[in-house]
């Protein structure tokens, strides 16, 4: 369960605005953020994750508190249990499919979780290949499969889709359903297409 209650203020054309949302998730819900680039979605899983502080609000996921202005509560990111997968993929240029996805892996990962993930987001045959070599597709598997291993409360998915083309962002949209069915994650999903998020 994810309980979000939090403002803070975003630059636009007009000057600094506040930016004030409340929201809800259930555990294993997929909540989809839908708005105009530069509505500040982005920023609203920036504060989820700890990258951006709130001015005030309150973020509690799982009963635990994430962040508190009143009582000057704000959880490291590194103590947040998110899985994030930004636009860009992010992933380490000099490490493999499986580098990547191992550098997301808390280290009590039990033994065949990597290979595990690996086929399921359909990389085997690509594990020791580094991201130079992969296509959009593979990249943002790579990426979804890191988030993933993590072992996650809460998955963070930023626009996942918009570098693709229309047969690669139908593939995936599948893909994550079915990562989601098999690893039931609350997931709060970025996008701009509402088809996408339909």
């Amino acid at each position: 369960m994810v309980e979000f209650n939090a403002v803070t203020y975003i630059n636009t054309e007009e000057g600094s605005i506040p930016l004030n949302i409340q929201f809800e998730a259930k555990d294993n819900e997929i909540v989809c953020l839908f708005g105009d680039s530069g509505a500040g979605k982005t920023t609203v899983l920036k504060m989820l994750a700890g990258l951006i502080t709130p001015q005030e609000g309150t973020i509690i996921v799982n009963n635990e508190v994430w962040f508190d202005n009143r009582k000057k509560i704000n959880l490291p990111v590194r103590k947040r249990k998110i899985g994030y997968v930004f636009q860009e993929y992010s992933l380490f240029p000099h490490l493999t499919v499986r580098g990547n996805i191992e550098f997301g892996c808390p280290k009590n990962c039990p033994e065949g979780w990597i290979d595990d993930i690996i086929a399921v987001v359909g990389l085997s045959e690509l594990a020791d290949v580094i991201p130079l070599y992969l296509s959009g597709g593979q990249k943002q598997r790579t990426a979804l499969a890191r988030a993933i291993a993590r072992k996650p409360d809460v998955l963070l998915l930023d626009e996942p889709l918009s570098a693709l083309d229309n047969e690669m962002r139908y593939q995936l949209q599948e893909k994550i359903l079915e990562l989601h069915t098999l690893f039931p994650i609350t997931t709060v999903l970025v996008s701009h297409d509402i088809s996408e998020v339909f």
